[in-house]
Parts: C-alpha cells; structure tokens; sequence
C-alpha cells in the first residue's frame, strides 16, 4: 500500500466517525483519484459510502472508477439510488458501462433509469454494442472541429467545449455529414497561424478503430502507433467516440490474465481470484484436471504395451521420469514461445513452416545436449547402485539408448509445442488452449512410446 494510502486511512475513518465533514474534504484535496479510492476501498462500505457523499461530484467519479466492482456494487447499495446516480454520472461514459455491466441486471436498470435523459441515451447506445467490441469501449466526449473553420475559431470552440473531453491530445476534424476526414494534434493548432484554415493543416492520413472490432485490435493499434486516443468510426465512416489508452490499457491486462490463466491448464476465471467463487474455481479448474487425468491414462496402454519386454531390462523403467520431463519440458516451452508470438502478432499460421524448420534445428541442438548430459546421469547412477548385477545391458548401452530417446524425445516435443498452437490459431481457436499441462500430457503417452520403441530396437 502506499504510504501517503497508510497514513490517511485512519485519519480518514476518524473524521467520518466524528462528523467533522469539512476536515474530511480538506484532507483528500490534492491527492490522486487513485490513492483515495485505494483508501475508500480499505474502510468499511458505511465509511466510504459517507466519505463519499462529501466528495466533490466530478472528483467522486473519477475515485469510483478506479474502484473495483465487488466494491462499486456495496457502496451503490449503502449510498442509494439517488446518491448513486450522482456518482454514477460524473464517471466517464466508458466506465460506467462498465460498472453497470458488472452489476445484477435489476440494479442496472433502476440505475439507468435514474440517469438524466442525455446519459441515458449515451449509456444505452454503448450497450447495444457486443460486450467484447469497441463499441463498448468508446467515450463520446471529444473535441471536433470543421475542416472549413479557421484555426481561431477551432481554438475558441476547444476552449469552450474541451473541458470534459477525454483527451486534447487530438482534435477530429469531421464533414457535414460527421464522417471523420482527418485527425490533428492540438500541437498543430496551437503553433498554427490563427487565420489559417483547419483544412490547410490536413493531410486526410488517419487511423481509426471500427466499432465492431474485437477489443483486441484496439489493444494491437495502440500498441502499434504508440497513440494516447483512436477515434472510433461505423460502416460509414461517421465518428461515434474515443477510445483512450487507459481503457486499452485494461483490456490488455485482462487479456494477458486470461492467457496466463489457460497456460496453466484450466479456464479463465471471469473475476478476480480472491473475488472467484469456490463454486467457479472448482468448476474452471477440475474440467481440465479432469479431461489432462484422462488424457494421462494412455500412459497406461504405452507401459502395458511393452510390459513384457519391460521385464526383461526393468533398468529401463527407473528413467522413466527422465524421458516424461524432458520431453514435456520441451514441449512446454515451445507451446509458450509460439503462443506469446502468436498474442503479439510477431507470426501468423501462415509461417507454420518457417517455425517447424527453427524449430527442428532447435530440437535437434537442445536434444543433442539432454542426451550427453543423460548418458552421463544413467552411466553415474547405474555404476552407484542402480545397475542390476545381473543385467545383460552394458551400462554405457543402456545409456545410449536413454540418451537417444530422449533426442527423439526433446525432439518431438519442441515440435509438438510449436506446430499445435499454430493449428489451433489456423482453424480459428484459442491457442492459449494448447496449454503447457496439455501438450506435457500428451508428451508423456507419446514421449514413452518413444523411449520404449527406440530402447526395444537397441536393447532388446
């Protein structure tokens, strides 16, 4: 926590407790939205809900948005529907669909319908987009201008409407009709001569978000041309809204949980962990568990297979582990590798034989190196007390043999790896599927019959 965030918290408290409002509102002045809503959401909801009250309206908005929704939701039910609504309308569009995404459809709508008329018609269209678009992203509040305007009369209409745009970084230049033919930075405006045209200081080259698109683009396009805002068009190019680099910025942590989550081998929780229920952790976690315990049981059939020739140099099953974690290992890293490539666009399905050859030549180096190291360990072992007096193997063949497999293993792995999340991302899934648990498991039937087939063609 924040030590300013340690020392105003029971400062803070106090005053609420003692009524003494106007100390209160003096104490919180000057400090970051984020920090106070780091206090609010450390106290009792009764506290923060009276707290609250004696923020200023604008001020408050912005402290609750930085809150997260398990809490948003217990101050609504402490404040009320009215003092609620107050709060609820001085956060930026884009925030508040998002908090009244998260809240239970009845609280939603006696909300909404609370709003003033012209918030409830923005609110209401942002909702109608698909909950993973653009659209649901977006704020209406910007500054545009008009491409026949003078550069002082674009300077007036900033400084009389600009106050509650998202951003004044850029300023979008629309026609008649409200299509967006250019974007300016308010740098170019400022430095310009005030008599000029804004349509002179145009060069119509502009980047812009659809509406429909998936979140995700946005978080690519931002990433890609380093930019603080995207406007955001329809079909027709008309300008709709903003999107800023905050709200990309959430989605792509969302995102990146979601990935890391799946690379562990279960479903991506749709709350915070400590929020999740244990009814959904069970639920998100045990499928997978379940579905990788019976992708493990091939094993089984592979050492039943070979139970017979397993008898005849049982030395063989006490490396067993060996070749199962070298060869899930391997495949384990490589299915990270080209799953995070693949997330940052750094290759396409398309490259699939680009990957399989670095791959291949990957394989073969770091196998190369697993066996040497592997016919030292077995030769080691074997001549300490794990070779059977009794054996008819040369303790340098068997390790040999070991040491080939796990090539073969290390091989297949890194392969394995790379090539299934490229499949996955071809027939239009998630690769984050191909999680590192999955192709371990299907490492571990595979690698060993491997290992059995090689050690059967050299040993016995």
């Amino acid at each position: 926590m924040n030590p300013t965030v340690q020392l105003l918290e029971p400062e803070v408290v106090e005053l609420v407790r003692a009524g003494r409002f106007g100390e209160l509102r003096e104490s919180l002045r000057g400090i970051d939205h984020a920090d106070v809503a780091e206090i609010l959401a450390a106290i009792e909801p009764k506290d923060a809900a009276i707290a609250f009250r004696f923020l200023p309206r604008d001020f408050a908005g912005e402290v609750f948005a930085h809150l997260d929704w398990e809490r948003q939701q217990e101050l609504i039910e402490e404040l009320g529907t009215e003092s609620s609504v107050h709060v609820i309308e001085a956060m930026d569009h884009d925030d508040r669909v998002a908090l009244l995404d998260e809240l239970p459809t009845e609280v939603a709508h006696r909300l909404i319908a609370a709003l003033s008329p012209e918030d409830r018609r923005i609110t209401q269209a942002i909702l109608g987009y698909p909950s993973e678009s653009v659209g649901r992203l977006m704020t209406p509040d910007y500054v545009r201008v008009r491409p026949d305007w003078s550069v002082q009369r674009a300077m007036e209409h900033i400084r009389k409407h600009g106050r509650d745009a998202a951003t004044l970084h850029w300023v979008y230049v629309v026609d008649e009709q409200g299509r967006l033919v250019d974007d300016l930075k308010i740098a170019t405006l400022l430095l310009a001569d005030p008599h000029a045209s804004v349509e002179s200081l145009m060069d119509k080259n502009f980047i812009a978000l659809s509406c429909g698109a998936d979140q995700e683009e946005a978080v690519r396009e931002f990433a890609h041309y380093d930019r603080t805002a995207l406007p955001v068009i329809d079909s027709r190019g008309v300008l709709l809204g903003v999107v800023t680099v905050d709200d990309v910025a959430d989605v792509a942590e969302e995102e990146a949980t979601e990935d890391i989550q799946k690379l562990a081998g279960m479903e991506a929780l749709d709350a915070p962990y400590m929020q999740a229920t244990l009814r959904e952790m069970v639920r998100k976690r045990g499928f997978w568990l379940g579905v990788l315990l019976i992708a493990e049981s091939a094993t089984i059939l592979v050492m039943m297979s070979f139970q017979e020739k397993l008898a005849e140099a049982l030395v063989l099953s006490l490396f067993v582990p060996l070749i199962i974690a070298s060869g899930g290992n391997s495949g384990s890293q490589a299915s990270s590798l080209v799953i995070r490539a693949l997330a940052l666009e750094e290759i396409e399905p398309r490259a699939w034989a680009r990957v399989l050859k670095r791959e291949l030549v990957m394989g073969l180096a770091l196998g190369s190196i697993l066996g040497v190291l592997a016919v030292g360990i077995v030769v080691f072992w074997q001549f300490v007390g794990l070779h059977d007096e009794e054996s008819r193997f040369d303790p340098f063949v068997v390790g040999f043999a070991i040491g080939t497999a796990i090539v073969g293993c290390v091989l297949w792995g890194t392969l394995l790896g790379s090539m299934f999340p490229l499949l996955l991302k071809r027939v239009g899934l998630d690769p984050a599927t191909a999680s590192s648990p999955l192709v371990a498991t299907i490492m571990d039937s595979s690698g060993l019959l491997i290992y059995f087939t090689i050690a059967s063609v050299m040993l016995l």
